[in-house]
């Protein structure tokens, strides 16, 4: 595609309009999953629940996403007379934008990644990292107490969940031997015996809850404790910001399934190297569908955490646990 943007523009403006397209493609491409993903969400917590979810609007409910979304974008949109009215507007859109950056550097297949840089994992750990903001913002600007208890806790949370988060990339990079997303994937060639969740099924698993807390997904959603919150710091939202906050936040939930599926289960390749004639993009979509589904069981079966319950988990078990891992993983790799 770059070739043929170069051909027709020059070198420099063909780069920059097929960097344009890809990125067009790549958020059209999100946006249209997202809607599937969450009828397949609701559906998943309905037959836990016995009962039937999203049936009426398109064959079988399909297009009950697609319904609450122009719902949401036709209504209008209210600001609390003491909110911050630039900060409460620019919190939904920054939560969403920083979603979507991060995907820049997924590789989704052979040569599908928006930038292959060398860094790609720590480019991802910085822009979730800077997701909180949105939240921040949110909670404060909406000049209620409600709120901005519900954003003071996310913040903490998912402080205290990225540090875990970035031990147990420490142990993929180490084994690996690189800090790009597609030389990770490729190290795990050759079958699922290759795969990183074998040698490090603990750190997977550590990985796996903590992607449920940095994206305040349950059983880890107290900034969203609605018996104590009042569904916490998006309360005063309502309308197109309230969407771009939901948007934002399952956007963050694929992207911790699509890292699972790049940092442990070998990404593009089939678990049977016999198979790899299928085309990669469809074994990584198939992962992130059953990472996406094993999330959407943790809601429907998994009670809600107590807050000192989520904190004692992240700073005295998963902590203590990864950094250890670090450092036997290291020794292992240096005298081995």
């Amino acid at each position: 595609m770059y070739e043929y943007f170069q051909s027709l523009l020059g070198l420099e403006w063909g780069y920059l309009a097929a960097a344009v397209v890809h990125i067009l493609a790549l958020v059209a491409a999100i946006l249209v999953a997202l809607a599937f993903l969450l009828y397949f969400d609701r559906k998943v917590w309905a037959a836990v629940q016995m009962r039937k979810g999203p049936n009426v609007v398109g064959p079988f409910g399909v297009f009950q996403s697609f319904a609450d979304f122009f719902k949401f974008v036709l209504k209008e949109p209210i600001i609390p007379a003491g909110a911050d009215k630039i900060v409460f507007m620019l919190a939904p859109l920054l939560a969403f934008v920083l979603a979507m950056a991060a995907w820049a550097v997924v590789p989704v297949a052979p040569g599908w990644e928006v930038s292959n840089i060398n860094v790609g994992i720590l480019y991802i750990f910085a822009i979730s990292s800077l997701g909180v903001y949105g939240i921040i913002m949110g909670g404060w600007a909406s000049n209620s107490k409600y709120p901005f208890l519900a954003s003071l806790r996310s913040a903490a949370q998912m402080v205290s969940y990225e540090v875990s988060i970035g031990f147990v990339i420490i142990t993929v990079i180490m084994l690996a031997g690189s800090l790009n997303l597609g030389d990770i994937v490729n190290a795990q060639a050759g079958g699922i015996l290759n795969w990183y969740f074998l040698p490090l099924f603990p750190m997977f698993v550590v990985f796996f809850i903590s992607a449920l807390a940095e994206t305040n997904r349950p059983p880890f959603d107290l900034p969203e404790a609605e018996s104590e919150l009042v569904a916490g710091y998006q309360i005063e939202y309502s309308s197109t910001p309230y969407l771009l906050f939901m948007i934002g936040e399952y956007t963050a939930i694929v992207l911790m399934c699509a890292l699972l599926t790049t940092l442990f289960l070998g990404g593009w390749y089939a678990p049977i190297p016999a198979l790899d004639v299928i085309p990669g993009v469809f074994w990584f979509t198939g992962k992130v569908v059953f990472f996406f589904f094993l999330f959407a069981m943790a809601k429907a079966i998994v009670p809600r955490y107590r807050y000192d319950q989520l904190m004692r988990l992240g700073w005295k078990v998963f902590l203590p646990l990864s950094l250890f891992w670090v450092i036997a993983e290291a020794v292992i790799l240096a005298v081995f």
